[in-house]
This record gives C-alpha cells, sequence and structure tokens, in this order.
C-alpha cells in the first residue's frame, strides 16, 4: 500500500516501558535502568495487566492500531512476559486484526528461540538498536554488541518477523561523508524495510554529556551534520526508503504506524515506569507521565492500579501547538482543517506568506501545509513562528 493512500486516521496506539538495559549507553536519556540481580518478570507482567485495566477505565472502549513495546530493552523481557502483556492489552480492547506490534531489540540479547517466542505471542515488527556497522563506532557508542551480532540479528528478524526497521546514528565524531553514504547503502542492502536514522545529540544529564563538556571528544559542527543530513536524504530516497519524518524513512506503505500515530496527533495510552500517555478523557485530551523508578512505579501499581504521577490537561491552545510540533515533522504535512479545528482559528496568513517567501514552508494543494526539506532541519523555529 503506497504511503499517499494510507489512512491519515491516527489510530489509537499502546506504548508499554520496559525499564531494564543490560548497560547504560553513554548517549542515552531514556528511562533506562541497569539492575544486577534477575527482574522479577511474573510481578511486572502482573504490574502492566493493572495498570492497563486502569487505563481502559480512563478511555473506554477503543480499537488498538498498534501496541510498541520500548525501553530500556525489551528483548530482555522472556516471551511468556510478552504474551501476558499483549493477552491484558487485548482483553481491555479490541486489537485490530491489522494491527503493528513492534518490540525493540537489541542484537546483544537476541536470541532465535526468544524471537519465534515473541512472534507466536503476536509479535509482527521488530525495531533492532544497531546504531552503527563498525566495531569501532559500536564500543565508542556504548553497545555490547559488534557488527557480526548485530548482522547475525538482522538476519533472524528477516526470517521470523515480517517487517524489520533498525536504527543507525550518524555525525558520529569523525564521520566522513562518504563513510556514511557507504555505511548507509551496506544498511539498505539487507532488505530492511524501514530505518531510524538520528544525528548524534549530546543530552543533558548522560556520560557523553560530561565527556564532551570535558573536551574528550568532538563531533561534527552544524555545516558538517547539515551535509550528513542531506546525504541521508539523497542515498535512502535514491534506494527507494525516502523520508516520510524528519529521521524515519521507508518503503512506501512500510511507515511506523505506531509512531505515525505520534506524529499524527492521536491518541495513546503508556504505561510502565516513564511512560507518557495522551489521549482524550470525557472529550478533553489530557497527558499522564509514570513514575520512572521500576520499583517505586511497580509499589504504586500494587497499591493503588496504576503508576501515574504526573500529567495535565492540555488547553486548545496547547494542542494546536502540539499537533504543529508534530505533523510538520512528517512530510505529508499538517491538515489545516484540523489544525483550526484545535485551534478556534487560522494560521497567521501574513507568517506563513514569509516562511513560504524564506522556502522553509510550502503548501499542498488547498487543504495542508508541509515543512520543506530546509524547513525541516529548522523546525523548532518555524513551529514558533508559526504558533504566536
Amino acid at each position: 500500500m503506497a504511503f499517499a493512500s494510507l489512512s491519515r486516521d491516527p489510530g489509537f496506539g499502546v506504548y508499554v516501558h520496559w525499564p531494564f538495559c543490560a548497560a547504560k549507553c553513554p548517549y542515552c536519556d531514556f528511562n533506562s535502568h541497569v539492575r544486577h540481580q534477575p527482574v522479577d518478570q511474573e510481578r511486572f507482567a502482573r504490574a502492566f495487566s493493572t495498570e492497563l485495566a486502569n487505563m481502559r477505565a480512563r478511555t473506554g472502549p477503543r480499537e488498538v492500531t498498534s501496541v510498541f513495546l520500548g525501553g530500556g530493552t525489551p528483548s530482555l523481557m522472556r516471551p511468556e512476559t510478552v504474551g501476558a502483556v499483549l493477552e491484558a492489552i487485548a482483553a481491555n480492547w479490541t486489537i485490530a486484526d491489522s494491527a503493528e506490534i513492534t518490540i525493540e531489540a537489541n542484537p546483544s540479547s537476541v536470541e532465535a528461540e526468544r524471537f519465534r517466542g515473541y512472534r507466536a505471542a503476536g509479535v509482527n515488527r521488530v525495531s533492532l538498536g544497531v546504531q552503527a556497522l563498525n566495531d569501532q563506532d559500536l564500543r565508542f557508542l556504548g553497545r555490547l554488541h559488534n557488527v557480526e551480532e548485530a548482522l547475525h540479528a538482522i538476519g533472524l528478524a528477516r526470517e521470523i518477523f515480517p517487517r524489520l526497521s533498525f536504527d543507525l546514528i550518524y555525525a558520529r565524531p569523525g564521520q566522513k561523508p562518504d563513510a556514511w553514504a557507504a555505511e548507509l547503502k551496506q544498511a539498505i542492502g539487507y532488505a530492511v524495510d524501514h530505518l531510524s536514522l538520528y544525528q548524534l545529540t549530546i543530552e543533558e544529564g548522560t556520560r557523553f554529556f560530561q565527556l564532551y563538556n570535558a573536551g574528550k571528544f568532538e563531533i561534527p559542527d552544524g555545516e558538517h551534520a547539515a551535509e550528513l543530513y542531506a546525504i541521508t536524504q539523497d542515498v535512502t530516497a535514491a534506494h527507494g526508503l525516502p523520508a516520510y519524518e524528519i529521521s524515519n524513512h521507508a518503503k512506501p506503505g512500510a511507515e511506523s504506524r505506531h509512531n505515525l500515530t505520534y506524529w499524527r496527533y492521536g491518541e495513546y495510552v503508556g504505561v510502565g515506569p516513564g511512560a507518557h500517555g495522551r489521549f482524550l478523557e470525557d472529550g478533553t485530551r489530557i497527558v499522564t507521565i509514570a513514575e520512572k523508578l521500576p520499583e517505586r512505579w511497580v509499589e504504586l501499581v500494587e497499591r493503588r492500579g496504576h503508576g501515574v504521577v504526573g500529567g495535565e490537561t492540555l488547553t486548545r491552545s496547547e494542542e494546536a501547538d502540539e499537533f504543529l510540533l508534530m505533523g510538520l515533522r512528517l512530510v505529508e504535512g499538517i491538515d489545516l482543517a484540523r489544525y483550526e479545528q484545535l485551534s478556534g482559528k487560522s494560521l497567521s496568513s501574513a507568517r506563513l506568506s514569509i516562511l513560504q517567501g524564506e522556502g522553509l514552508v510550502a503548501p499542498i494543494g488547498n487543504s495542508r501545509l508541509r515543512a520543506t526539506p530546509e524547513g525541516m532541519i529548522v523546525l523548532d523555529a518555524v513551529v514558533a513562528d508559526l504558533a504566536r
């Protein structure tokens, strides 16, 4: 099915956060935790089930179009744990026959038996955290696998799952444009239908933040990074995986349905330590934020039925701003009528004219607006200008 003909209904998603990792990567600012004692997976599975039931009471009956098991390292879960979580989701909502069920996996934790167990439990898409296709950079990024293990995991995933994606990080120290182009072509050659390609960023609170500020390494400057970004767009498009979002590339029809729910400003519930959700409750969009510490989260769920410790009710203006920020990440852009419905007003024609004149946004017919490739690079500024 071609992307242009895919339904633009954002769908309804369920995000499940498994917070545990074998090691903390130095660039990672996600809610992930290393435990040196075995995790009580049965206890966490029961807690996921309890929190899912609590969320069902808040959302009412819905049809789930996607489930995403993220982390952390969800491939550290036993297949029985994954099966229990998916059964709990099915017990609370209707799961669409065409639902996309994704699990993130690290090559170092991949076993054929475990992959087949996930498939038997209902997982139909795997997203592999490969990150680089040379051992030197894998060591720099703190990954526990080498290239040989990554290729083994890719081969298993291609054999077992209908759909496969993997991640790569670029703009690594000393990375040359020709080397990145060659690595990209190599990645595409492994017959994936989806690639997530992220520029290395230095996030506060990470090990890389400390090392970078201490002058231990350098990353490409803005001009060099922009060149690597342009190569990313050119190579993927030339090989049949064009960008459909700033960092995501797919064969037509293989776009991540779960992530499209986010970017199209759909509804989703989030369960697990640190998980976020955004859904309509009594006609108003609310945000839920769960306790980050795994042990504290599971205790809260056992005591009161959920681990939510924060959140807010969004105003129309806040909804409209989020809709702009998420939707303009997509090549398909935004539906202007939906923006007006959310915000109660039209986008400023004067600001639109200026941004069009600068080559940062472009209309799609009379009903949609998109950011241009140049606008994607400075998207935060474009959105801030439009939302004023």
